[in-house]
């Protein structure tokens, strides 16, 4: 299993992501991810990095689809693999009705349709062969123009099974967000394997976001799992997932002890928080994510980059070489 890392906020410079690029050159790292940002775009940060000679993998994830054409988002990521010569994992999902609404004009009337039909252009033109999809609510008949690159995976944000059938059948990789190693091993994981038509000569791999935090004598773990996760549990869709899980959400402070006593918010010491990262090793994650946003936004950067480098140094396959200071 991999470990990479998030960065954890919507940058207002793009110097801010520095330290975290070099965790990921100074560490065994696998990559550096972004969610979706509305500040600085997350193709074109990276594309900064490689600029001033940072060249890392990257992960997307989940770009929200509502913000870019297929075409749009399969030359994105294709960009950035050939400025940095890294691979890239770029990750789609449908997002909120009200963001389809707000920029598409009306709601999907089938997300996992409409999830489909991206996912099948995005991979067809990464391939470099024309591409013709006509679907409900993508279409398209193009082709790339040919150009090397590093390799470009497409990877698809599963909460819930249905999704995660759909990852298991179009994906190069599911991408999960506040999932417990129980939900993933109970509901997610299976559906993924059961796919009936899986389109790809390999099996989907699964990439997971966890939100850590280490315990300290300055630190409440209500606020840090507060600032993490507060925003994803008042959406419906994490709702319902969390539920499935077995997580009865009250609306009040007490949800988020129930994210710590489930394992989906990981808080404690460096050794702690690998026990619990294990469980998802053992059930064949291939990928975990750190997600130290909560700790970024209670506790600022550096004590999230202090963080990330306590919990990867005892990370296996990993090796901290103390970075400079003047690279932090």
């Amino acid at each position: 299993m991999r470990y990479s890392l998030l960065f954890p906020l919507a940058p207002a410079r793009p110097e801010q992501a520095v330290p975290f690029a070099n965790l990921v050159r100074w560490t065994g790292a696998h990559r550096l991810w972004q969610g979706q940002t509305m500040t600085i775009e997350a193709h074109q940060l990276i594309t900064w990095l490689a600029g001033i000679g940072i060249r890392v993998p990257a992960g997307f994830g989940v770009s929200l689809m509502p913000f870019r054409s297929p075409y749009q988002a399969a030359l994105d990521a294709r960009s950035v693999a050939i400025s940095t010569g890294q691979p890239v994992l770029a990750g789609f999902g449908p997002g909120e009705p009200v963001v389809q609404e707000s920029m598409l004009g009306s709601r999907y009337s089938s997300p996992l349709r409409a999830s489909e039909e991206y996912v099948r252009i995005v991979r067809g033109l990464l391939s470099g062969q024309p591409t013709e999809v006509g679907g409900e609510h993508y279409s398209t008949y193009a082709r790339l123009g040919p150009c090397p690159s590093a390799p470009v995976s497409v990877g698809l944000g599963v909460l819930r099974e249905k999704m995660a059938v759909l990852a298991g059948e179009v994906a190069d990789a599911a991408i999960t967000w506040l999932g417990s190693a129980s939900y993933l091993d109970r509901i997610l994981l299976p559906a993924m394997r059961a796919a009936p038509d899986r389109a790809l000569p390999e099996p989907v791999r699964v990439t997971a976001f966890v939100p850590v935090a280490l315990a300290g004598v300055d630190r409440d773990v209500t606020d840090l799992a507060a600032a993490s996760c507060g925003a994803h549990l008042r959406a419906p869709h994490y709702q319902d997932a969390l539920r499935r899980s077995g997580i009865e959400l009250s609306g009040d402070g007490s949800d988020f002890g129930k994210l710590v006593d489930a394992g989906v918010f990981l808080y404690g010491t460096a050794a702690d928080i690998h026990e619990r990262l294990d469980e998802y090793r053992t059930i064949g994650v291939d990928e975990i994510v750190l997600n130290v946003s909560g700790v970024a936004k209670t506790l600022g950067f550096r004590a999230a980059i202090g963080d990330l480098e306590e919990i990867l140094a005892e990370c296996p396959n990993t090796h901290l070489h103390p970075m400079p200071r003047s690279l932090r």
